[in-house]
């Protein structure tokens, strides 16, 4: 007995009743054919009957020129309905106040929450909470053309996302409203909006891999993935080997103690105008990014020749802080892992200087020759050579003054010894 034959028995039990469940079964085994038959045209009828229904909205609605009262298209084209995630649906699963053709010209704003509760519920209480300013067209499009987000033609499709937040967010007049950075553009100048858009990489960050979709939140909750102490986590998502070596570092362990001043992801590489690391814009900025925390260090920095060739001569390859303590498994100096340890500063040095030795690694380069403490030969050494400086100064300067006063009763004498007459 074939299944639908089984529902249609069960449903002819429920008519007729219990008492001939048995007798209905057995005439049905007999004529299975005739029911395959008879449910197949009842599908075909009720199918027939929903295209009738799209039909007759069609009649008007497929008119391209058609407009509401307020001047917005309420055309459809009934090919790409058919072809969207609504195409199953009759017109009026929507618009349910729609009881009879033609309807009456004011009708009632569809509640996407009828179906979706579960993301209207989400959206309530996201930064786009205000369902007027920021309907759920704004980000899926228009409502008779909404394709799977696996359809490169939905406005979700991963490619096309970054568009369709751009709508609103390179707007420069509400960015300025609304106290926002022209992130649209940074981020299309990054290296995850290159590699979406020009070279097609679907698994590459997106506006939302990081702020996620329906229930965006403020950076500021503690709820939001892109909270100061999520973000790691947020990152990791996709860089997972490089959040351990995070994680595992002195910066990682400061997060996760609850310091929020300890740097993440963000404080180093931005938000959105995230560069390649290898990019020689990238290196010149970073030693001005670790010395927005480290001041006393980027000032002893700027004293030695690493930096001097760096800013003076533009020279991209000079050591920046990274190369010396680690990028993202950073351990203090005391810690045997560290590339600063003095087990590991010749391994460390000799990656840019070839033979460095043990005497070599006995240079400081975050010497402070203003702590008398810390460095006092060097302290002594920079107090006698500005005393030398400055003594040697004084002298030539008074020589110069007493060589002017000579000089000048030289020119004296002998005008006067020539009764006032040049010699």
């Amino acid at each position: 007995m074939t299944k639908a034959a089984r529902i249609a028995a069960f449903f002819i039990a429920v008519i007729v009743g219990p008492a001939d469940w048995l007798n209905d079964i057995s005439r049905l085994m007999r004529h299975r054919r005739a029911v395959t038959i008879s449910l197949f045209a009842i599908a075909v009828f009720l199918w027939t009957g929903r295209l009738a229904a799209q039909t007759d909205c069609l009649a008007c609605h497929s008119d391209k020129t058609m407009q509401d009262a307020a001047g917005h298209s309420i055309s459809v084209d009934g090919q790409k309905f058919g072809a969207s995630v609504h195409g199953s649906l009759q017109c009026n699963n929507c618009h349910a106040d729609i009881k009879e053709y033609p309807h009456p010209d004011h009708i009632a704003k569809v509640e996407c929450k009828s179906c979706h509760a579960d993301e209207a519920s989400k959206l309530t209480t996201s930064v786009h909470s205000s369902s007027k300013e920021h309907p759920c067209t704004s980000c899926h499009g228009n409502a008779h053309e909404i394709f799977p987000k696996a359809d490169s033609r939905s406005a979700v499709y991963p490619l096309n996302i970054p568009k369709t937040c751009g709508q609103c967010h390179s707007d420069g007049a509400m960015a300025t409203k609304k106290g926002l950075p022209s992130v649209f553009t940074h981020y299309m100048d990054s290296i995850h909006g290159f590699a979406l858009s020009k070279e097609g990489l679907l698994v590459a960050a997106n506006c939302q891999s990081c702020h996620g979709s329906h229930n965006i939140l403020s950076r500021k909750d503690p709820a939001s993935p892109t909270f100061k102490a999520n973000i790691p986590k947020t990152c990791g998502n996709c860089h997972a080997k490089i959040n351990d070596d995070y994680q595992a570092g002195a910066h990682g362990h400061a997060i996760a103690s609850g310091n929020l001043k300890a740097p993440v992801c963000t404080d180093c590489h931005t938000t959105h105008a995230i560069l390649q690391p290898t990019e020689s814009e990238f290196r010149m900025q970073s030693t001005p990014i670790c010395g927005s925390c480290h001041k006393d260090k980027l000032t002893t920095y700027h004293d030695t020749f690493h930096s001097q060739l760096g800013s003076l001569g533009g020279y991209v390859e000079t050591a920046r802080c990274w190369d010396c303590h680690g990028a993202h498994e950073i351990y203090p100096a005391s810690d045997p892992r560290s590339p600063i340890h003095k087990a590991s500063l010749v391994k460390t040095c000799g990656k840019c200087h070839t033979g460095a030795n043990l005497s070599f690694v006995q240079y400081q380069p975050h010497a402070n020759a203003h702590d008398r403490k810390l460095n006092p030969a060097l302290y002594y050494v920079r107090l006698f050579m500005n005393l030398l400086l400055a003594c040697v100064l004084t002298f030539f300067v008074i020589h110069t003054i007493l060589w002017l006063i000579r000089a000048r009763f030289d020119q004296v004498r002998k005008k006067s010894a020539t009764g006032g007459k040049d010699a």
